[in-house]
């Protein structure tokens, strides 16, 4: 008797049921962690050069900080269309060609010879950098269940954290064997490598995986619709439902754009300044901070999944969703302003590291909660754009801190002040958070 042939593609086939969700989803975390330590690498190795690249090109610490926030204006401003990319075309499209270009545009940088050229490979790189933690976030909402995803979304975030951390004694051993530009071309080419290990592994489940993966959420049938269209078994883009711009219409948005402000701006105090007031303020040689610049950034590490942790512990004993995660950011906020603001009034090297890593510590508290905090927020079509909505404006407060921090150097000759404004803004960031964002935003019903 003969077997059946193959059905015709116009009859539907049924798919085997799921009984376990797949494993493949923790190797995308895993890779996602990969990639936010190659991104962060890239962003971080003209911080470790700063006092080098400053003496080869003779600039100002002013003319620093503006060379410092050349990635950082760029990258603010392309996150808002990122994430609208992202949901349109999707994380494995749109992560390819973000890995592939920011790595071009490091690899270039290390072939320059001007400020202005090195200035136009920073702005490339912030541009091409910005669909990462997008496409990271639509990655995890679609593989994770609601209440299951501020793990994962933590520990993709650790990995800015551990490149932090390992940034300064690494790029360090790499500038003073291979120079600054060796550096560069080494982190390029991870990046490359990266893009490829990505088009090989990466996928988005299918529908039944997605039924099982969301089945306790109990979502509306609306939204379930849309779950059902961005899970298809066909590889087509979907776009999405509601217009962009009618998310700026919520007073929530705009909190998260205020709040995230605060707790960034500090954040890239560190991440662009720390070596330089290592080495200027506390009088440590370049091989000796490369060292000790990592144990703030190792304390972030740790930050980042403890916010995690505290979030979905939450959540698991019954609070509010939105609760859970402004427990970690609003309580981070205020920690690491407390942390902070004491620095100028202490001369005691040690006493100033305690607390430059208690305040980077708390700081990482609401990082990864942040953008998880977008996908309870946002409907389940915009979630990506929401996250990038919100990440633009951290990275507005991002790209004024090491401008305002040269300023401040080149007027004062101290890094005090910049302290102080610090602790400030992250109790702006606290207050917009922990006082005003109470809600989840409603879909547009006149888009849909």
């Amino acid at each position: 008797m003969a077997t059946p042939s193959t059905p015709p593609l116009h009859q539907s086939q049924p798919q085997a049921p799921i009984h376990s969700k797949p494993k493949l989803r923790w190797g995308i975390v895993s890779l996602l962690l990969l990639g936010a330590v190659i991104n962060y690498l890239d962003r971080s190795n003209l911080s470790v050069a700063n006092t080098t690249i400053a003496q080869e090109f003779g600039l100002s610490s002013t003319q620093m900080g503006l060379l410092l926030s050349a990635f950082l204006w760029p990258y603010a401003i392309a996150n808002l269309p990122a994430g609208w990319l992202v949901d349109r075309f999707g994380p494995r499209k749109m992560f390819t060609w973000a890995s592939g270009l920011w790595s071009v545009a490091t690899i270039i940088s290390a072939f320059v010879n001007s400020y202005s050229l090195l200035y136009a490979m920073r702005m490339l790189l912030g541009v091409s950098e910005s669909p990462f933690f997008t496409s990271a976030l639509k990655s995890n909402e679609r593989w994770f269940a609601k209440k299951e995803r501020g793990l994962p979304t933590s520990i993709i975030n650790t990995g800015s954290q551990i490149a932090n951390a390992i940034a300064p004694p690494l790029l360090t051993v790499l500038l003073l064997t291979m120079t600054w530009r060796g550096m560069f071309i080494v982190v390029g080419i991870a990046g490359l490598l990266l893009m490829l290990i990505w088009l090989k592994v990466y996928r988005d489940p299918t529908f039944a995986e997605q039924q099982f993966i969301h089945a306790d959420d109990h979502e509306s049938s609306e939204q379930d619709e849309a779950a059902k269209a961005l899970s298809s078994q066909s590889t087509a883009p979907q776009p999405a439902s509601s217009s962009w711009s009618s998310l700026f219409k919520h007073k929530s948005t705009w909190f998260m754009i205020i709040g995230n402000f605060g707790i960034m701006f500090t954040i890239w105090v560190y991440l662009t300044w720390l070596p330089s007031y290592l080495e200027k303020e506390q009088g440590f040689t370049l091989k000796e901070t490369g060292w000790i610049a990592s144990i703030p950034f190792i304390a972030g590490i740790i930050g980042v999944l403890v916010g995690g942790i505290i979030s979905d512990y939450f959540i698991r004993k019954g609070v509010n969703p939105i609760t859970s995660r402004k427990v970690p950011i609003v309580g981070g906020a205020i920690l690491a302003a407390a942390s902070v603001a004491p620095i100028p009034f202490i001369d005691n090297t040690v006493l100033s590291i305690v607390l430059l890593t208690i305040g980077y510590f708390a700081s990482q508290l609401p990082s990864g909660v942040i953008w998880t905090l977008a996908a309870d927020i946002a409907p389940g079509e915009q979630v990506a754009s929401l996250g990038a909505i919100q990440n633009f404006g951290g990275f507005l407060g991002a790209a004024l801190a090491p401008i305002v921090t040269g300023f401040i150097l080149d007027t004062t000759g101290s890094f005090n002040n910049v302290f102080l404004l610090g602790a400030g803004l992250l109790l702006l960031g606290a207050i917009s958070y922990g006082l005003f964002l109470k809600k989840p935003i409603e879909r547009d019903a006149s888009a849909a």
